[in-house]
């Protein structure tokens, strides 16, 4: 035993291959440790130990982008900037109200990885090969020894079923992750294709690099890298589906703990990727409010404010505004400048085409007029729950910051409960020493 003390004992990865390394030692008495042990029940339990504490590092990861994310909304709260739809400026919002919807995603995620973790960490040893052993083992006792919350129920689906499925549940958290991250990315990407973006990384360090032939380039490495990253793990997450598909119980397919946790590791490196992201972004906030103005996202409200306040069919206020924004274009006027005596016009003309019944008279004042393509107007007249209204931003974020909070705590609780359990399995081995 003085080779075991002195940390010069033989080594061995599996359990049959290291037994006669203790029965030359011991005698053939020690194999009494074996009995109601197999390497099905054993590996499935080192197996669920490193995929939790892989999705622990997740939970982790995640937790700190939110926080990230959260503290860069409440930065810019005030910044206006055109949000897209197919690809094309849709409407003003605020990067605040912006970066809260993506915060909801990801939050998503982190409550399916709180649900995920509930069913995972239920302990499989003492299951034996599939059916149990005859053996009085005490399951529940290794269970809160090995930091589990309980044993799993169905021996039969302790070492064969769940060990599949639970990692291909998994999976696909990660891929919903790398897709968000993916989606993000791709938002700020665009904006490396405008001459005078108002979204970049700030320069120098590991967030840009110089071409070797065009002087003027300033490559965003950290974004590209960040996006193939989770592009990893959204593969690697594939792998795990198509390794368990098609495979019946008992197989080794779906069951390696390197590719499983592998999986999880890549999506926790991307998000430390876009945690470095967030960080190294700068907002140009005149020019994103002068690409709003240049466009025109507020056509809407033109519409919007002609049927709420002075009765006009919708239908016939959107034919309005398309004209308008059509004349704009044409005349290369931007929405600050269209001047209201071409909108009364344009007006009457409409009306006397669609609706000769109601008075050509442009209802609106000139003040109304310009309010309408006013993109922080805009805003502070949304009146639904859940929209870019200032006041209603803040209130998501102060909703999101306090669960974001919880997460941070649960994940702490659930690290705290396993090193009591390995702590207290010390405890007992040195008792009987």
């Amino acid at each position: 035993m003085s080779d075991v003390k002195s940390g010069k004992s033989p080594r061995a990865k599996r359990v049959i291959l290291y037994e006669p390394l203790l029965i030359a030692k011991a005698g053939p008495e020690v194999t009494v440790i074996h009995a109601g042990r197999s390497s099905q029940d054993m590996h499935s339990t080192f197996r669920l130990a490193m995929l939790r504490s892989a999705t622990l590092d997740l939970m982790e990861s995640l937790d700190g982008t939110l926080d990230d994310l959260a503290l860069f909304a409440r930065k810019n709260e005030s910044t206006l900037l055109p949000a897209y739809t197919n690809g094309v400026a849709a409407q003003p919002t605020t990067l605040a109200h912006l970066v809260s919807g993506y915060i909801a995603g990801y939050a998503r995620d982190r409550e399916r990885l709180s649900e995920f973790y509930i069913r995972m960490n239920e302990c499989p040893m003492g299951c034996t090969v599939l059916n149990g052993t005859g053996w009085p083992l005490d399951r529940n006792g290794m269970s809160d020894f090995l930091g589990f919350d309980r044993p799993r129920r169905n021996a039969f689906d302790a070492t064969q079923i769940s060990q599949v499925d639970l990692p291909v549940e998994l999976a696909g958290i990660v891929a919903a992750i790398g897709l968000h991250i993916g989606e993000m990315i791709g938002g700020i990407m665009t904006q490396y294709a405008q001459p005078r973006p108002w979204l970049l990384l700030s320069e120098g360090g590991d967030n840009t690099y110089v071409s070797s032939a065009m002087p003027q380039k300033r490559n965003p490495g950290l974004l590209n890298n960040t996006r193939a990253e989770a592009s990893d793990a959204v593969a690697a997450a594939e792998g795990v589906f198509l390794r368990a598909h098609n495979v019946v119980s008992g197989m080794m397919d779906g069951k390696s703990a390197g590719k499983n946790t592998g999986m999880a590791d890549t999506a926790s490196s991307a998000l430390t990727k876009l945690r470095r992201v967030i960080a190294g972004i700068v907002v140009n906030r005149d020019r994103a409010l002068e690409e709003l103005n240049l466009d025109w996202t507020a056509s809407q409200e033109i519409a919007d404010q002609l049927m709420l306040k002075h009765g006009l069919p919708f239908r016939i206020g959107h034919h309005m505004a398309s004209a308008m924004v059509s004349w704009a274009r044409a005349n290369n006027v931007r929405p600050s400048d269209f001047p209201y005596d071409e909108m009364k016009a344009l007006y009457r003309k409409e009306i006397e085409s669609e609706f000769p019944d109601a008075s050509p008279d442009l209802p609106m004042t000139e003040a109304e007029f310009h309010s309408c393509l006013d993109p922080k107007s805009i805003l502070e007249k949304r009146q639904t729950a859940g929209s870019a209204n200032p006041k209603e931003t803040s209130a998501m974020l102060s909703e999101q910051e306090a669960r974001i909070a919880w997460y941070r705590e649960n994940t702490a609780m659930a690290r705290g409960r396993i090193a009591s359990a390995h702590q207290a399995l010390a405890d007992a081995f040195d008792a009987i020493r």
